[in-house]
């Protein structure tokens, strides 16, 4: 800015206003200063700009990790996530900073904000740190997050009705005829544990046993699901149906089961949750709870904004719905 300064003969000031589109600069100066400044390549800093108008258009898109937990952004539900936030984000005409940071400390994430580097983020899951997005919320930290809404809940969270949807599709599968219907995935905490007692209350409305045997512990990686449905095979206990807590699990339990020569669906009915993009395409097409993740990205940024201006918004339950494809069917 100084160059151009002392080749247009003004001051470094009025180089910044005119290049800011000030009406107080003369236009005959304002268009000799734009030339100029476009004849030696000069560009405005973004982040410099911003750090004298005290604004900032960058916001953070943070995904935990787990080191002992191989889960990776590429997973199908973080790509859709991102892609959705991302797309509400630059139509909003802010820049998006992805991050991740260890999930059992997700009051890290605050030094993307306290740095400067972010105006304010949205967290992918609660990860069993319900307490520590509580303290960032009494520090006033501006994130908004992507999960369930729970007991004492500080913060604003946005997500989708997991406990109606753990019903639908356990329903569904009732409605199918199936009797004996086996649950994969976490059942301990969080959306999956709501997805889980949706399952439960399905089977009990039904006059179903709900039985410890037919609950199969996995992650949601992919050869981790993929070993948790071998051993649930390997013992033997008779099922017909599979309710999965993610797409990805039941996309990997339906490899598992074609493999062991049962078909989808004559011999196994098989229901997922997210309907990401996969479950159009796997073989079958997978029957998915569908979660609305282009709604849900702006609602998240609506909110994200008004805890930005100092609001608090109340936290979001979204509508989750039954599609129902060809891993399904009547017996």
């Amino acid at each position: 800015m100084l160059d151009i300064a002392k080749l247009a003969g003004v001051s470094t000031a009025t180089v910044s206003r005119a290049l800011n589109g000030s009406e107080s600069i003369r236009p005959e100066t304002r268009e000799r200063i734009m030339a100029l400044a476009q004849a030696h390549q000069y560009t405005v800093h973004a982040g410099a700009k911003n750090l004298r108008s005290g604004e900032n258009r960058t916001l953070g898109l943070v995904i935990p990790f787990r080191a002992d937990l191989p889960m990776q952004v590429t997973d199908p539900f973080f790509l859709s996530i991102l892609g959705h936030l991302a797309d509400a984000m630059t139509a909003a005409q802010y820049d998006l900073l992805l991050s991740r940071v260890d999930a059992d400390h997700l009051d890290e994430c605050a030094a993307l904000y306290d740095s400067g580097r972010v105006a304010g983020m949205v967290m992918v899951g609660q990860w069993d740190h319900h307490d520590q997005l509580n303290a960032l919320a009494k520090r006033r930290v501006p994130v908004v997050v992507w999960g369930a809404m729970l007991p004492d809940q500080l913060y604003c969270s946005v997500g989708s009705d997991n406990f109606n949807g753990g019903l639908q599709a356990t329903s569904h599968l009732i409605q199918q005829g199936r009797k004996r219907i086996a649950y994969i995935g976490d059942f301990r905490s969080g959306e999956a544990k709501l997805r889980f007692e949706g399952y439960c209350q399905a089977l009990q409305s039904h006059g179903l046993e709900v039985n410890a045997d037919m609950f199969i512990l996995s992650p949601y990686t992919p050869l981790e699901s993929q070993e948790a449905m071998h051993a649930f095979c390997d013992k033997g206990i008779a099922f017909d149906a599979l309710f999965a807590a993610s797409d990805l699990i039941a996309i990997n339990a339906m490899g598992v089961l074609n493999a062991r020569g049962l078909k989808v669906p004559d011999d196994i009915s098989v229901v997922g949750y997210d309907d990401v993009d996969a479950s159009r395409h796997s073989f079958p097409p997978l029957s998915t709870i569908r979660q609305p993740l282009d709604l849900a990205a702006r609602v998240l940024l609506e909110c994200l904004q008004e805890v930005m201006r100092g609001g608090q918004p109340a936290s979001r339950q979204l509508n989750s719905d039954l599609v129902v494809r060809a891993s399904t069917q009547s017996l």
